[in-house]
C-alpha cells in the first residue's frame, strides 16, 4: 500500500441538483419567453388595427375636406384605388348594409357581395372598431379591419366642440354632403412584414430565453460550487487542525522526509526521542541506521515495520520501532517518505519486569514447597539437638556443639518462615495510624542497639500530616527492617535522618530514611528487592524482597537512591487515604 497525496481537489456537483435546477428555471423561462411572444403579437395586431382605423379616418377626413359637395361613388372609387396602391394595403372595399361592394380598390369586385358571413346590421349600429384575420385565395395572411363608414358624424362633432355659448353657431363654408350613413368600410393589411418581424423578435427571444436559462442553471451551479467550495474550505480547515493537533499530541514520533531524504516536517515526540531543541536552527538529520531503511527493496511497494537499535548524537543506543512509508502523488511520483517512531525502552522494561516476576513467582512456588518440606526434618533435628544438650551437659564441648545445633535450626527455621511469608499474599488489617507514631515506635525498637553502635537517630515530621489508613504491624516491619539494614552499613557509626511530609499533588505521606554509611554499588542497585540477593555474609536475601511486597500490598511506592561511600536514601511513600476497595486485605489474598 502507498500514502498517496492528491495535488487537485474537484468539487463535484450531484446530478440531482443539475436535474432540479432545470425543472425549476425550465417552466419560468417558458412561461416568460411564451408571454414574451405572446405580447408582441399582441402589440403587432394592435398596430396594423391602429393603421387600419387610423386610414378610415383618413377617408372620412378626405370626404370632409377636399370633397365636400363633390363626393360621388367615383370619387371614393378613385381614393380607394389610388390609396391601396401602398404596399402593405391589400384591399379597401365600402359596402352597403346588404354586403354589396359600392367601391373598391378592386373594380371588379363592384356589385359583389362582401362581408355576407358577418352580422353588417349591428355593425351600422355603432361606430366600434371591428377586426379579423382572413386568408386570401392565394394564401396570404391579411389583417381585416372594419366599421361603420361616417364622414359626416365626426365633422358635426368637430363643429360642435368648436361652439361657444355665447356665440352663434357657424355658417358652414360647404353644403354637408349627401353621403349614406349605412356604408361599412373593410381594409385588409398585409400581415407578411409583421409576421416576419415577429419571427426575428420570436427567434430573438426564444434565444435570449434559452440564454436565461443557460444563465439561471449556471448561477444555481455556480451558488452550489460556491457553497460546496466553502464546505470544502471549512471541512479542509477543520481536518487541519484535527491532523495538526493529532501529529502534534501523537506518543509516537512523525517524521517527513523529501526525496533528497532531508527532513521536511516532525512532531514534539520525534524531537524529544532524537534529542532536538526545540529553537535549535542547525540542521537536523535523522540518525544514520533509520536512514538505512529508505533504501530497503521492499519499501517500493508496501510500508515496512522494523525493530532495531537507535544511536543517538550523544548517550547509548536505545530500542525503537519503525514504521516507513512511501509517499507519492496522483501520478505515481515519489514525494518522499514518512515514518513512525515509537521508543521501546519503556517496552522492554516492562517485558524485563514481567520476565522477572515470573522468575521470581517461580522461586517463590518452589521455595514455599521446600519449606514445606524441610520444617518437618528441622523439627526432628532441633528435637535431638535439644536432647543432646541436656544428656551432656556435664560435657562442655559436647554441650557447646549441641547449643550451636539448636541455634542454626532456629535460623533455619526463621528462614522457612520467611520464605512460607514471601509466597503468601499479605493479608493487611488496615487502621487509621498518625506516619509519626508509626516511625517512633520503629526507632523505640533499635533505638538501645544503636547506641551501642554509636549511631545518631534523628526523626523529623512536618506538621499537619493527616492520618494514614495502614497495617501497623506490617508497616512497623518495614520500617524496623529498613533502620537494621541502615544501621548494618554502619559499623563505625554514623546517622540515620528519618523524615516524614505530605504529598499533596499525589496525595500520599512519604518517608525518607537516609544514612551515612557504605552506599550501594551501582550494579547490585537494581537487585536489591529481588529474593536471596544479599551483600552479608549472614543475610537470607529476603528482608528487603518482603518490605517491597509490604509496601506494594498498601498501594505505596518504595524508591532507593545511593552513592557507594556517601550513603543511602529510602523513600516509602504510601496513600493518605485508605482505598475502601481494600476491604481489611491485599488484593493477592482477595483474588
Amino acid at each position: 500500500m502507498k500514502v498517496n497525496f492528491t495535488a487537485k481537489s474537484w468539487i463535484g456537483v450531484p446530478p440531482w441538483i443539475l436535474i432540479g435546477a432545470v425543472l425549476i428555471l425550465l417552466p419560468i423561462f417558458s412561461y416568460m419567453t411564451f408571454e414574451t411572444i405572446h405580447r408582441q403579437r399582441e402589440r403587432s395586431l394592435h398596430l396594423l388595427r391602429e393603421k387600419g382605423a387610423a386610414l378610415i379616418r383618413s377617408f372620412e377626413a378626405g370626404t370632409r375636406t377636399g370633397m365636400m359637395g363633390r363626393m360621388g361613388d367615383f370619387q371614393l372609387q378613385r381614393l380607394l384605388m389610388e390609396t391601396a396602391l401602398q404596399p402593405d394595403i391589400v384591399h379597401l372595399i365600402v359596402t352597403d348594409a346588404e354586403g354589396t361592394v359600392l367601391a373598391s380598390s378592386d373594380p371588379m369586385q363592384i356589385g359583389k357581395p362582401y362581408g355576407t358571413d358577418l352580422d353588417l346590421k349591428p355593425l351600422l349600429q355603432e361606430k366600434t372598431l371591428q377586426w379579423r384575420m382572413i386568408r386570401t385565395p392565394q394564401g396570404e395572411s391579411v389583417c381585416e379591419v372594419y366599421r361603420r363608414f361616417t364622414p359626416t358624424e365626426t365633422a358635426d362633432r368637430f363643429h360642435r366642440n368648436r361652439m361657444r355659448p355665447d356665440r352663434p353657431p357657424p355658417i358652414p363654408m360647404f353644403p354637408e354632403p349627401d353621403i349614406p350613413k349605412d356604408r361599412i368600410i373593410f381594409i385588409g393589411l398585409d400581415t407578411t412584414p409583421v409576421e416576419e418581424a415577429m419571427k426575428m423578435d420570436m427567434r430573438h427571444t426564444l434565444i435570449m430565453g434559452v440564454v436565461l436559462l443557460m444563465i439561471g442553471i449556471t448561477g444555481v451551479l455556480l451558488l452550489f460550487l460556491v457553497q460546496g467550495y466553502r464546505s470544502a474550505k471549512q471541512s479542509l480547515s477543520r481536518i487541519k487542525v484535527f491532523s495538526d493537533t493529532l501529529v502534534e499530541n501523537m506518543p509516537l514520533g512523525v517524521v517527513a522526509l523529501d526525496t533528497n531524504h532531508s527532513l521536511v516536517m516532525h512532531n514534539p515526540a520525534a524531537r524529544v526521542l532524537f534529542g532536538w531543541e526545540p529553537g535549535d536552527t542547525t540542521e537536523r538529520r535523522l540518525p544514520p541506521s533509520l536512514l538505512d531503511l529508505l533504501g530497503d527493496p521492499e519499501l517500493e511497494t508496501a510500508p515496512i515495520v522494523r525493530t532495531l537499535e537507535c544511536r543517538m548524537a550523544a548517550g547509548e543506543p536505545i530500542p525503537i520501532e519503525v514504521a516507513a512509508a512511501k509517499l507519492v502523488d496522483e501520478t505515481g511520483e515519489s514525494l518522499g517518505h514518512v515514518m513512525l517512531v515509537k521508543d521501546l525502552r519503556e517496552v522492554e522494561s516492562l517485558r524485563k519486569a514481567l520476565a522477572r516476576s515470573r522468575r521470581l513467582a517461580a522461586i517463590g512456588s518452589l521455595a514455599a514447597g521446600v519449606a514445606h518440606e524441610i520444617r518437618n526434618p528441622l523439627s526432628s533435628i532441633k528435637g535431638f539437638a535439644t536432647y543432646f544438650q541436656q544428656r551432656y551437659q556435664d560435657n562442655p564441648e559436647d554441650n557447646e556443639l549441641a547449643t550451636l545445633m539448636v541455634q542454626e535450626v532456629d535460623r533455619l527455621n526463621r528462614v522457612v518462615t520467611q520464605l512460607i511469608e514471601f509466597s503468601r499474599p499479605i493479608a493487611l488489617v488496615l487502621q487509621p495510624c498518625r506516619p509519626e507514631d508509626i516511625a517512633k515506635r520503629a526507632v523505640s525498637l533499635v533505638e538501645r542497639q544503636a547506641a551501642e553502635k554509636s549511631i545518631h537517630i534523628e526523626l523529623e515530621s512536618a506538621e499537619g500530616i493527616p492520618s494514614i489508613g495502614v497495617d501497623p504491624d506490617r508497616m512497623n516491619q518495614v520500617f524496623l527492617n529498613l533502620l537494621l539494614n541502615a544501621m548494618e552499613a554502619m559499623p563505625s557509626g554514623g546517622t540515620i535522618s528519618i523524615g516524614i511530609h505530605a504529598d499533596e499533588k499525589n496525595r500520599q505521606a512519604v518517608f525518607t530514611i537516609r544514612d551515612t554509611g557504605e552506599g550501594i554499588a551501582p550494579d547490585q542497585l537494581g537487585r536489591i528487592f529481588d529474593p536471596y540477593f544479599t551483600t552479608k555474609s549472614t543475610g537470607t536475601g529476603l528482608g528487603l524482597a518482603i518490605v517491597h511486597q509490604i509496601v506494594e500490598a498498601h498501594h505505596g511506592s518504595i524508591r532507593v537512591s545511593s552513592e557507594p561511600g556517601a550513603g543511602t536514601t529510602v523513600a516509602v511513600a504510601v496513600p493518605l487515604e485508605a482505598s475502601p476497595a481494600w476491604s481489611g486485605q491485599s488484593e493477592a489474598e482477595a483474588a
